[in-house]
């Protein structure tokens, strides 16, 4: 049987002061969120093994995180984060490399101002490094970063690289234009790369009240796309939190796959996930 993963999860307490997006006056993100809060869902949805993720720009955050990992046996892979303008963290990332349960690194390209970022030559550095130390490359951006993800992605081809929830499609301003140069831009990916893409996230780019409606013409496209075999399902926990209960977007999602050969189910909730990161059962 094939393990069940949650690709995409969080852990973090705000008192360590390096989650610079974080509204400290949301009563749903701003608290602490440990291994403990977490175990009760993946009991109730029988989910093996997760991948924590980064959510702060700052080794010491990736350090934190291994900690968890270390002490909490359902986490199987953390997602670090390396400073791109600092080549000198080139040896930071040869000593993460070496921690069994550290798997990549996300800059937190969406918090960046210049939409160009990833293009300059000061940061390449840090993609080559991702790709020649086997890691992954979690892509965190919006739509509008599509092109130059496409550019990254096809100048390094031998990088791994997970398009992180859907590459946040604009669902709870959706029309016919906004729809069309998301699905093209992610087409141009799954065409033209071996990029995975998570299932993760939506709800959260959804309208307070979204229905499952709202939701599937971005999930079919995803799937038709890319197929199972490079999609995982990611809870976005606690972030989901503002749309939607972890067991919410669970039914959700599967609602959304329901039709599916148990195959493809397989892939999108654990295996795609554990061939992309490395983890064994």
């Amino acid at each position: 049987m094939t393990m069940q993963i949650d690709a995409h999860q969080h852990f973090w307490n705000p008192l360590r002061g390096d989650y610079d997006w974080m509204p400290m006056d949301n009563a749903t993100l701003a608290r602490h969120y440990a291994p403990a809060d977490l175990a009760p869902h993946l009991d109730t949805h029988g989910i093996d093994a997760t991948v924590l993720v980064q959510a702060a720009a700052s080794v010491n955050e990736t350090e934190y995180m291994l900690g968890l990992a270390d002490a909490t046996s359902f986490v199987a892979g953390v997602v670090g984060w390396i400073d791109f303008e600092k080549p000198s963290d080139l040896a930071t990332l040869k000593r993460l490399s070496q921690h069994p349960k550290f798997k990549g690194v996300r800059p937190m390209i969406q918090d960046i101002a210049d939409d160009d970022w990833m293009l300059r030559d000061d940061v390449q550095w840090g993609f080559r490094a991702v790709a020649d130390l086997d890691l992954t490359f979690d892509a965190l951006g919006f739509p509008r970063h599509l092109a130059n993800f496409l550019t990254i992605l096809k100048r390094y081809p031998d990088m791994r690289v997970v398009i992180d929830h859907c590459m946040k499609p604009q669902i709870r301003d959706h029309s016919d234009d906004n729809f069309r140069f998301w699905a093209d831009g992610m087409t141009r990916i799954a065409q033209q790369t071996g990029a995975c893409c998570k299932f993760s996230a939506l709800v959260t780019e959804a309208k307070p009240g979204w229905t499952i409606e709202d939701l599937r013409p971005y999930v079919d496209h995803v799937l038709d796309t890319f197929g199972p075999a490079r999609v995982m399902w990611g809870s976005d926990w606690p972030v989901c939190r503002l749309a939607a209960s972890y067991q919410d977007w669970r039914a959700a999602a599967e609602a959304l796959t329901d039709d599916l050969d148990a195959q493809a189910k397989a892939d999108i909730y654990g295996g795609t996930a554990a061939r992309f990161y490395r983890i064994s059962g």
